[in-house]
């Protein structure tokens, strides 16, 4: 049985019509008519849900951010153009200069970017640790500490963090936990996990065939009785509580970010990736299935392969406990030098060299002279990035025939 069985079911479900048009409806207007002034007003205080401009909202992208939350057990979400700006929204509608981010594991080198130089420059400052580094972490919460972040898979280091008791860490301390669940939609659940927030770049795996940028960030609800977003912590989202209740996290994602910042979706991306939604449970299980025996098969044959269903990582027992709908589409080889990847990259047959992760086809990449080619070598070695490493994102092709093409390109 497909191990996602029940996502197949629901997900097609919600973006298909029973009546009128089948396939979701496209809306690309820019702007919408309110009809006359009344309207307008209670559109813009809230009281009246309809369109009011396609910078904080879409209704192709409702659609969408209706079937990503929920996917994730959230109460809803807020689309928006790309992973980066997801990640963005997230954070800076819960920030102010003088904050602090603690972010653990291995981080895509955008988001390490991110982290490390530009938001230092609004005054807002990131400490990393290793992934199982967790009294360190806590022992790093301050009064300042606003925001936990990490992704369920570190992306390329391949090292899995305990989510729950890191989740079990943040609420006792009460500070909001974001996770980065773009590789593994599904496969992981981190709101029930015990985080707050869960942000997606949707070009990956959700769309599945590079055809749309997109991002998408899915909130919990805010409890009705004690919840840590009350608290002086985070006074600045008070106004939002008392007036939006369980729904306030997303009038904050779209008043503190989207409506001013501008990383919103438009209507076509959205439509794209619900399409691709629709597929997503049978690539997940056909991919997180193929993954395993390409780990398995390449690791017997000599390769240095890095991903958790092998016995010799650090983290296989986690895998097989708190991962056991696999961990994503990607895993990585360790070539000994540049040169050697760029020879294994370039004989594939099958491989498409981009930086993109979660489509259809196989793709590689490799690293440091690419997404990592101007961090230096002490946060390389960090974030698990060596000379020869190659990135693999596992596509739907045959199992097979990635195993005899990556053999065949290997040999010089």
């Amino acid at each position: 049985m497909n191990r996602f069985e029940d996502f197949t079911t629901r997900i097609v479900q919600q973006v298909g019509k029973k009546e009128g048009p089948i396939s979701p409806v496209m809306v690309n207007s820019a702007s919408f008519g309110y009809g006359d002034s009344e309207t307008g007003e209670g559109i813009f205080e809230g009281s009246i849900k309809k369109p009011l401009y396609a910078r904080v909202g879409n209704p192709t992208s409702a659609q969408l951010e209706q079937v990503l939350a929920s996917m994730d057990g959230g109460i809803g979400a807020v689309s928006a153009s790309t992973g980066m700006g997801a990640i963005a929204m997230a954070t800076l509608s819960l920030l102010r200069a003088g904050d602090e981010i603690i972010s653990i594991g291995g981080l895509f080198g955008g988001t390490y970017s991110y982290f490390s130089e530009t938001l230092p420059r609004f005054g807002i400052s990131t400490k990393f640790f290793d992934v199982d580094a967790l009294i360190e972490v806590e022992n790093a919460i301050t009064s300042e500490t606003k925001v936990i972040f990490l992704e369920s898979v570190g992306n390329p280091n391949m090292r899995l963090p305990d989510i729950a008791t890191i989740a079990q860490i943040a609420n006792a301390h009460g500070v909001a936990l974001i996770v980065d669940n773009t590789t593994t939609p599904m496969s992981v659940l981190p709101l029930l996990l015990g985080a707050d927030i869960v942000v997606y770049s949707t070009t990956k795996i959700i769309t599945g065939n590079a055809s749309a940028l997109g991002g998408a960030v899915v909130y919990r609800p805010i409890a009705e009785g004690e919840d840590k977003f009350k608290s002086e912590r985070y006074r600045d989202i008070q106004p939002f509580i008392q007036k939006m209740g369980a729904m306030a996290l997303i009038a904050v994602a779209k008043k503190r970010a989207l409506r001013d910042f501008g990383m919103s979706a438009n209507g076509f991306g959205s439509y794209l990736t619900m399409l691709g939604l629709e597929t997503l449970p049978l690539r997940m299980d056909r991919i997180v299935t193929t993954i395993e025996s390409v780990a398995g098969k390449l690791s017997e044959a000599g390769f240095v392969v890095n991903h958790p269903c092998l016995a010799d990582h650090p983290h296989h027992e986690r895998y097989k406990t708190q991962f056991a709908n696999g961990c994503g589409t990607i895993f990585t080889i360790d070539l000994g030098s540049k040169e050697k990847a760029f020879e294994f990259l370039n004989r594939s047959k099958l491989i498409t060299i981009t930086a993109n992760i979660g489509d259809s086809r196989t793709l590689g990449l490799h690293m440091a002279s690419t997404i990592y080619r101007d961090f230096d070598d002490a946060t390389k070695a960090f974030l698990g990035i060596t000379p020869g490493l190659v990135r693999i994102s596992i596509g739907l092709e045959s199992a097979y025939a990635i195993i005899d093409d990556f053999i065949s390109a290997s040999k010089i």
